[in-house]
């Protein structure tokens, strides 16, 4: 790999990078604005803290972790099982916080990719809500050029945008912005689709239409979205890559709706299938951590499970050594490479 990956800490040459996870949460808060004043549920412990995991949007202390500590010793556990890379892909509206992950990642010593972009309106603040098409392309240049938040820490990849389905106005907007943030910029894109079938569609045919290189958009959320299968390679069709980022979650419960999903091992052996269909290069794999209870600080899985225990499920799968290379290095890393002038944070 030649070029650069943008980092919190700067630009990093894509060579010296390792083993990565595409779409994680370090430092984010995704209790709702006008709630998160007033939040007094339980606090997680042991005793509750496989309830409060199983019905995971429940608790809303289980939505917000914004401590820069612990998300440095999460990052520390990563690098243990592996790691060489994380992508926090909080975006404004859920607690994104540059400074804190340029913290973190100081103090642990791993690399760590901040994004930019604007998730679901709900969680968007009056002036957002109000941006044009101009406006918003204009915001994702400078996060992605100049820093993010006022500050000079710098977004290596643009989103997860996030929709809704239908898709609301402002949300239409910001995936027209990023198809042209990202022509200008050279970073990638990754959507947080809405909870449908027909959304992931929708949302390439904005993209598309707006001029974005489908090969560096990134479709989320597979696990949810078709826990069967069915319609991914519909989806793969189009041009973009999708992600299975569910990987750690291990029951059939999903706490968001009338979904049944995948084992690790089940989405697995679908990915391999599509591997074999000539698929590689386009499927990506991570955890979304965004709950506390899937944190190693609260007794989850943490951000090293699928470079911990990934691997022999994969080999039980049927992955040679190459695929796991392709799954856990080389597609998330084609698609963090930019061919931009070099900055250094540090």
């Amino acid at each position: 790999m030649s070029g650069m990956v943008r980092t919190v800490r700067g630009d990093v040459p894509a060579e010296t990078i390792g083993r990565i996870v595409f779409h994680e949460h370090l430092l984010y808060d995704l209790v709702r604005p006008a709630e998160r004043a007033a939040v007094d549920d339980a606090p997680i412990t042991l005793a509750n803290r496989w309830q409060v995991d199983y019905r995971s949007n429940e608790n809303r202390n289980n939505a917000r972790q914004t401590d820069p500590q612990i998300a440095a010793t999460e990052l520390e556990r990563f690098s243990q099982d592996g790691g060489s890379l994380l992508v926090d892909q909080s975006t404004f509206g859920i607690g994104r916080d540059p400074e804190g992950l340029r913290a973190a990642s100081g103090a642990s010593g791993v690399h760590v990719v901040a994004a930019a972009g604007t998730y679901v309106a709900d969680y968007l603040d009056a002036e957002t809500l109000a941006l044009d098409i101009d406006g918003l392309e204009a915001r994702f240049i400078a996060e992605v050029e100049s820093g993010l938040d006022g500050t000079m820490v710098r977004a290596g990849l643009i989103g997860e945008i996030g929709t809704s389905y239908p898709i609301l106005p402002v949300e239409r907007r910001a995936l027209v912005a990023a198809a042209r943030a990202s022509r200008r910029t050279g970073a990638a894109i990754s959507v947080h689709p809405g909870r449908h079938r027909d959304a992931p569609f929708e949302i390439v045919s904005i993209l598309s239409e707006a001029g974005a290189d489908l090969s560096r958009v990134v479709i989320c959320h597979m696990d949810r979205t078709y826990p069967d299968g069915s319609g991914v390679r519909e989806l793969l069709a189009t041009g973009v890559c999708v992600e299975w980022d569910f990987f750690g979650i291990e029951q059939s419960h999903y706490w968001f709706g009338e979904v049944e999903l995948p084992t690790d091992l089940q989405r697995l052996h679908l990915i391999r299938r599509l591997f074999d269909e000539g698929w590689a290069d386009r499927i990506l794999v991570s955890h979304d951590i965004c709950t506390c209870t899937r944190m190693t600080h609260w007794g989850g899985h943490g951000y090293g499970h699928l470079l911990r225990n990934g691997p022999d499920l994969m080999a039980r799968a049927g992955f040679s050594p190459e695929q796991i290379d392709i799954l856990l290095r080389r597609t998330p890393l084609r698609l963090l490479t930019l061919d931009v002038p070099t900055f250094n944070q540090e």
